[in-house]
């Protein structure tokens, strides 16, 4: 009996994840549609070179959509074995809430497991993949997206500001340029003119600047000043093995680990890393606790067990998010030590639902507003 019960859980848990899993994820990806679409408008790029950057995109998206469809879908499933009385009759029947757990935190660890390959796998891959598309495609006609009067910032880690622009013949005038893919020696370089040409490799791109000076920063407030007659600026496409040049995303945990310890490092950058190192390890983890959160919540009888799901389930992921991007603020501000910071969010709800699933399991009511009286208040307000 158990078996089955089992087997019929896991199942309904399994469908609603995966449709949640794909209506967050699609979400999500319309924020960046805009920006890929214009990709596709302006610059000529092919319908199938999109498709590949949205796949590199997907692992960054997945770190935060599986652990939400997961929630959803534990509270849509226990909100309606609520409503249809099935939980009473598993506890007519002598099962009681501990016995229903195993297959809710089978699920949960697949979920977990899945967000974990995505976040230490699947997110450096993607962004370094996404990375070198983009330059690739930025490389091939560079000379036409640049703007005069504008800041044009297609290549990471660089802005360039233009006083006039001549797309024949690709010429400058009134130049400056704000150089961050060094983060610990940024530079800020003005030219009265310059000129666009290609690198030695065709994915490369050449600034030719002339007249003009290097402001440079170092570490312990060192500054330096360069004037030049003639400055020849390469940049060169992604992909590399410089962790230097590389943003945090784009690192593998052991690179982000390597250059948390390497004392070169900037103390601003160090712990940006280890905020980024320790959030690919704490969202994953986040499918398990929502798995003790979400059946207390979903077992509260409702009327009508899916509006409740839904507006539950966004009420949880929108505290949890916002206290985890809070904290994961303050960690890279130093406020905060990183390990610490970016695991309370999952500590404070596993506390939470291990509370809940005390009073649950006391068969004693947890005191939340109905969906109801919540339309009544938004009515009432002026």
């Amino acid at each position: 009996m158990k078996r089955t019960l089992y087997l019929s859980i896991i199942r309904e848990i399994t469908s609603l994840f995966l449709l949640g899993l794909g209506i967050f994820t699609l979400v999500l990806l319309m924020g960046r549609m805009i920006k890929l679409t214009e990709m596709v408008i302006s610059r000529g790029v092919a319908l199938a070179d999109m498709g590949r950057m949205i796949i590199c995109l997907m692992p960054s998206f997945l770190v935060y959509t599986i652990p939400m469809a997961f929630l959803l879908a534990v509270l849509l499933t226990f909100g309606r074995l609520s409503a249809d009385s099935e939980i009473t009759v598993m506890k007519a029947c002598g099962i009681s809430l501990v016995q229903i757990m195993p297959p809710v935190l089978l699920c949960a660890l697949v979920a977990a497991t899945l967000g974990l390959y995505a976040g230490v796998v699947g997110v450096p891959w993607g962004n370094r993949a996404f990375a070198a598309m983009s330059f690739d495609m930025l490389s091939q006609n560079v000379s036409s997206t640049i703007r005069e009067k504008v800041f044009w910032d297609d290549i990471p880690g660089i802005v360039l500001y233009t006083d006039h622009y001549d797309e024949e013949r690709h010429t400058l005038s009134g130049v400056i340029i704000n150089d961050e893919r060094n983060v610990s020696r940024p530079l800020t370089i003005f030219a009265s003119s310059g000129l666009v040409a290609g690198g030695a490799n065709p994915r490369d791109v050449r600034l030719i600047l002339r007249s003009g000076s290097i402001h440079a920063q170092g570490r312990g407030g060192e500054y330096r000043l360069i004037h030049f007659a003639e400055y020849v600026m390469n940049i060169a496409a992604p992909g590399g093995t410089d962790t230097v040049t590389r943003a945090p995303r784009e690192m593998t945990v052991a690179e982000l680990h390597r250059s948390i310890a390497n004392p070169s490092s900037q103390p601003k950058l160090r712990k940006k890393m280890a905020t980024e190192m320790h959030s690919r390890f704490a969202l994953p983890f986040a499918s398990l606790v929502f798995a003790v959160l979400a059946v207390p919540l979903g077992l509260q009888n409702r009327r009508s067990a899916r509006s409740f799901g839904f507006a539950i389930s966004i009420g949880v992921l929108l505290a949890y998010y916002i206290l985890l991007s809070l904290l994961g603020t303050m960690a890279e501000k130093g406020s905060f030590p990183a390990p610490l910071a970016l695991w309370i969010p999952n500590m404070v709800f596993l506390l939470l639902g291990w509370v809940l699933l005390r009073l649950a399991s006391q068969e004693r009511s947890i005191p939340l507003p109905s969906v109801e009286k919540l339309r009544g208040l938004l009515r009432r307000s002026p």
